[in-house]
């Protein structure tokens, strides 16, 4: 399976304007900048989304390791927190935090600790920084 998205950015660093495309067309010429990345400008920024993407493929892995217990949840609610900070090789994405509520009546708690450790642990996109990353770069 494969997951396709883009991006365009036109001009330099400060001044430069771009915009991302997802292939489901859920993003479409959705716009981002210097300052919606490094400061509080309106649009999106790779970081962004990437802790939607976190927070949404943990609450999904969460499901699937819960039914594995044969638990099912009323409903999963993950909101995650990446850093990214300036260090010394460059800016950086540190961590990222998970802060996950789940509505499972009568659910057991070693249960639903095993069930997210094992979430966070197999989620695809906790594991994306150990993907092997090829690239063909080209000018035009």
């Amino acid at each position: 399976m494969q997951r396709k998205a883009g991006a365009v950015w036109k001009g330099g660093l400060k001044d430069g304007k771009g915009t991302v495309t997802t292939a489901s067309g859920v993003l479409t010429s959705t716009p981002y900048s210097f300052s919606t990345r490094f400061e509080e400008g309106k649009g999106t920024n790779p970081e962004e989304l990437i802790a939607a993407a976190h927070a949404g493929c943990f609450s999904m892995a969460l499901s699937a390791e819960l039914g594995k217990a044969n638990i099912k949840p009323e409903s999963i609610s993950t909101e995650a927190t990446l850093t990214l900070e300036k260090l010394e090789a460059g800016f950086t994405i540190s961590k990222i935090h998970l802060d996950v509520s789940a509505k499972i009546p009568n659910a057991d708690k070693a249960a639903f600790d095993k069930a997210a450790a094992d979430a966070k642990a197999g989620c695809p996109v906790s594991r994306v920084l150990k993907a092997d990353i090829t690239m063909n770069a080209k000018l035009i």
